[in-house]
């Protein structure tokens, strides 16, 4: 299991478009991969599930990772918010 805790530092947090290019990396693995905020815990697969984290600019969000590419899907996720899920600021 890989887990790392992320400060989300795009200008919008994970509302409509970041979720959905959180979900779109999340669906490119077949590990459970899970995003929490103050204690709830929702699936990166899920745009649903991602947009009722409610997550804004400054927030810290874990990621949790467990299955057969755990490590690439890690490697994803850490680029995804070093990028700010694609935003120019």
């Amino acid at each position: 299991m890989q887990q790392r805790d992320f400060v989300v530092e795009n200008r919008v947090g994970l509302h409509a478009r970041p979720a959905a290019v959180c979900v779109q990396v999340g669906n490119k693995f077949k590990s459970k991969i899970l995003v929490r905020r103050d204690g709830k815990s929702v699936s990166a697969k899920s745009i649903l599930g991602v947009l009722s984290l409610g997550v804004e600019r400054g927030m810290r969000i874990s990621v949790e990772i467990e299955g057969e590419d755990e490590q690439e899907a890690m490697k994803a996720f850490s680029e995804l918010v070093a990028n700010r899920f694609g935003d120019e600021e």
